[in-house]
């Protein structure tokens, strides 16, 4: 490559790396920048160098303050996208901490590096709690998003933890061989849905729990078989549903709730559904979910809150939950 055309591509890389609006490049910083990289520049040439990136789209501005020079104006990602993009990386408990920090130093490489620098001093990254140790996680999830796209089957060893009699941790592994259709990421977890070969309906497991992951030549079975979904799955439906991802038979279910629950219940269930007031103090909805243990137990943390009208085998397990709770004290 020619001399001339290294340089523009250098001014280009310098900018993006080290330039923004608050910290412009003046043409002696660009010339002295390109001289430590062992490449002599003159004033006129830069001038050159930065209308022919104009020219070809890169959005180089000049700034007047806090002194003359020139910014990469436009990136791809804006500093508070990329702020949101590493807060989710470094909540996200399926990601490693070792693979966190070098999501996170990629990340970085978005902004400009006093961006970078200032933006790190602003957000708190724990890299120990609730992080997982799973350092197949990459594989696993590569894996698992091929075998959907092929609609073929997977067979994965899946670790559960446990206490023992003597009160020492120990890891479970069990063998399943399942066909996976989605993948979700909810309460913190990124979870796959998937139909176990011995039954006909869905279960969630936990992604970063898979570990030897292979996708097999059989076919997966057609969403029709194991759901309530005819041609396709709807993932944004099925998630509505799932409470702490515990799966079950879709039902419709009548609640009866405190009028200062509208707002949570809106942002719940969407703004879709039904409110009718019930008295002056309560109003009554219906909505669609998975009658499961997780519904269970998301319901009685409203107490008296919340009272469930419909269906019968719903107000059963409330009561026998709430039996359970008062006999163990």
């Amino acid at each position: 490559m020619q001399p001339s055309k290294i340089k523009t591509l250098m001014i280009y890389q310098i900018l993006d790396n080290f330039s923004d609006d608050e910290h412009p490049l003046s043409t002696t910083d660009l010339i002295d920048m390109l001289a430590q990289r062992g490449i002599k520049s003159e004033r006129k040439s830069i001038y050159s160098d930065i209308k022919t990136l104009n020219s070809l789209g890169f959005d180089i501005m000049t700034a007047m303050t806090p002194k003359r020079g020139y910014f990469m104006a436009n990136r791809k990602f804006e500093l508070p996208e990329v702020m949101l993009l590493i807060d989710a990386v470094t909540s996200a408990g399926f990601i490693t901490p070792k693979k966190t920090q070098i999501l996170v130093e990629k990340l970085k490489t978005l902004v400009s590096d006093e961006q970078a620098k200032s933006m790190i001093s602003q957000v708190y990254v724990d890299t120990n709690a609730s992080k997982c140790d799973n350092e197949e996680i990459y594989i696993v999830i590569n894996q698992l998003h091929e075998a959907i796209m092929k609609k073929k089957k997977v067979k994965f060893i899946y670790r559960r933890r446990s206490i023992d009699v003597k009160n020492k941790k120990r890891n479970t592994d069990k063998s399943f061989f399942v066909s996976p259709y989605a993948l979700l990421w909810k309460n913190d977890h990124y979870y796959l849905a998937c139909n176990n070969q011995k039954y006909d309906n869905l279960m969630n497991l936990r992604v970063d729990r898979i570990k030897k992951i292979s996708i097999v030549s059989a076919d997966a079975r057609p969403i029709s078989e194991v759901s309530s979904y005819k041609d396709e799955f709807d993932i944004a439906d099925y998630s509505s549903k799932m409470f702490n991802m515990f799966s079950g038979e879709d039902a419709k279910i009548t609640l009866r709730c405190s009028l200062k629950l509208q707002e949570e219940m809106l942002d719940r269930f969407g703004k879709s559904i039904p409110l009718t007031a019930a008295d002056s103090s309560h109003f009554d909805t219906t909505v669609n979910a998975a009658i499961s243990d997780g519904l269970v137990s998301w319901i009685m943390q409203y107490g008296s809150d919340i009272k469930v009208l419909d269906p019968p085998e719903l107000i059963e397990m409330i009561k026998t939950k709430a039996n359970d709770i008062l006999n163990s004290y």
